[in-house]
């Protein structure tokens, strides 16, 4: 029956929602706790436009801060990141999952799934935003702070809305294709350029009407903590999540459905002409011991295609976009205390180094390369399992030590490409702009750091798959890790009660030396090298010693 598929749906997905719910209340409270601590009388000196501009409550104080950095920023990112994963996997998934025919031998339409599907990503993020909306309310109480001149029901709409918008984006996506990974990454892609374009397009007047075409402007343009519930913008996320409610559901009564078991994919027409296989072979690997890590990385291409664009691109256009930016808004921002430029992960963002710093490798950089990593390290051996594909690996003549060898060289490789075109965007940025204080020692030194970052977040991933035999606790509990490690490096050294422990985030090792100003840290980069080589070594005995699932 239709509920059938409603509450399946749900309890698919509600243990993650409800993590990231109560992961991002926990950093509100933390954030209360630790700006409570810091002397918040300059905030009320910065101009009316300053604060709209990054959606901080005009006299908002310490709660204002706490909203707009936790809640405006990392809250906006996890409900819109799991709505994408929701509206991507409502469809396609079923299909990638060989699992829509089995829900069809119900009595339910195409149609009838999708509105179960629906129903299912308006219920479950409704949930985590009432949550959010309950710590709003209780977090600066338990802290003793003052929460006035703050509009919480408007923030946490805006927040529902938002990810409402972007998720059933991504499930019209997933309908009309039936690609769970092009759903997805498309989307997180319209919502990271929707991000930068929201916070630094009105900078620029000549081009301010840009970042209208994307959807986080109206989330975040009108500043709904600050000025409350702005109309027009609640009715164009609306309408933005009807009509993509509507494509799909055209789209998924159209289209030819496909099973995992059957679907013939380009790179499988290929094979089977005598012409390309060879080549194809070569590129995509083949079920052949000696290929596993060529096949591994060609299963992850197209995410890597799509977040080293978005790198690549980034690192051209920011160092340009910093010279348009006003002087007097450069003089505002080097005016910025330390409660704020915790919000943008430490840095300077007056100047060329620190903006570029603070733009692309503070925030994009590590969401892209983590994201890539954790993906590659959960689906290494756990996705197999969950597959039924470890089977067919491990009934070749080699050891499972082999097979994990392979997958580690896999995530080596896309981590050295990874950098290599951040440091080639952001090289050809710089020499664009002219900015003459950022140097291409420099961009290779962060570049470098941030590798070993996502590597280090990659080999949790892996080690908990291989302990576990499950893709979605690797992939939640390294990005756990690093969310926490994050909060951690950004917001600790602002309270003398948390500030010694900010040295066991690997966060202050890829960017509390300032890399790309002053070069690569040798100690900091021997700590993450270390770390990521001591789980990448562990995940070894944990897969050896493991009942396979699969």
């Amino acid at each position: 029956m239709l509920a059938n598929v409603f509450t399946k749906s749900i309890r698919d997905r509600w243990i993650t929602a409800g993590i990231g719910a109560v992961a991002v209340a926990v950093f509100f409270w933390f954030g209360a706790a630790v700006y409570r601590d810091v002397d918040t009388s300059f905030y009320y000196e910065f101009p009316r436009v300053w604060l709209e501009l990054v959606g901080l409550p005009e006299n908002g104080g310490v709660a204002g801060i706490a909203f707009g950095a936790i809640f405006n920023l990392i809250g906006a990112f996890v409900l819109t990141g799991i709505a994408i994963g929701i509206g991507a996997s409502s469809i396609a998934g079923e299909e990638s999952n060989g699992t829509f025919g089995l829900l069809l031998g119900n009595p339910v339409s195409r149609r009838g799934v999708l509105i179960s599907k629906a129903a299912s990503l308006v219920f479950i993020i409704g949930s985590m935003t009432l949550l959010l909306w309950a710590s709003g309310y209780v977090v600066p109480r338990l802290v003793n702070i003052n929460m006035g001149g703050i509009h919480v029901e408007a923030l946490i709409l805006a927040l529902f809305l938002n990810a409402l918008a972007h998720g059933f984006i991504a499930m019209s996506i997933g309908a009309w294709t039936g690609s769970r990974n092009a759903a997805s990454s498309a989307t997180v892609g319209l919502m990271v350029v929707g991000y930068l374009a929201a916070g630094l397009l009105p900078l620029v007047g000549s081009i301010e009407w840009l970042a209208r075409f994307f959807p986080w402007w109206y989330y975040s343009g009108s500043s709904p903590v600050s000025s409350g519930v702005d109309t027009l913008h609640t009715i164009v996320l609306v309408l933005v999540s009807m009509v993509a409610f509507a494509i799909a559901y055209i789209g998924v009564a159209r289209r030819d459905l496909k099973e995992k078991s059957t679907a013939v994919t380009l790179l499988d027409r290929l094979r089977a002409n005598p012409k390309t296989q060879k080549m194809i072979e070569r590129i995509a690997g083949s079920a052949r011991v000696s290929r596993i890590s060529i096949k591994t990385t060609s299963e992850h291409q197209g995410l890597l295609t799509i977040t080293g664009s978005i790198m690549f691109y980034m690192g051209i256009l920011i160092p340009a976009f910093y010279n348009f930016i006003p002087d007097d808004f450069i003089n505002v921002i080097s005016q910025f205390p330390d409660a704020i430029i915790a919000m943008i992960g430490g840095v300077d963002m007056s100047t060329a180094s620190g903006f570029i710093t603070g733009e692309i490798f503070s925030l994009v950089g590590p969401i892209a390369l983590i994201s890539l990593m954790v993906v590659m390290g959960s689906r290494a051996l756990a996705g197999e399992e969950e597959r039924h594909t470890i089977g067919l690996l491990m009934a070749n003549p080699i050891t499972r030590s082999h097979v994990i060898r392979e997958k580690i060289v896999a995530m080596l490789v896309y981590g050295v490409l990874f950098g290599i075109i951040t440091f080639l965007g952001t090289w050809l940025g710089v020499l664009i702009s002219g900015n003459d204080d950022v140097s291409a020692t420099g961009i290779f030194s962060v570049s470098v750091m941030l590798v070993l970052l996502g590597w280090v977040f990659g080999a949790i991933a892996l080690a908990v798959g291989a302990a576990k035999g499950r893709s979605r606790s690797a992939s939640l509990v390294a990005t756990g890790v690093a969310v926490a490690s994050f909060f951690v490096f950004s917001f600790f050294p602002l309270s003398a009660s948390f500030e010694s422990w900010t040295v066991v985030s690997p966060f202050e090792q890829y960017l509390g030396s300032d890399p790309l100003l002053n070069g690569i840290a040798w100690a900091d980069a021997g700590v993450l090298a270390t770390i990521a080589l001591f789980f990448f070594a562990v995940s070894i005995p944990l897969f050896n010693r493991r009942d396979l699932t699969g």
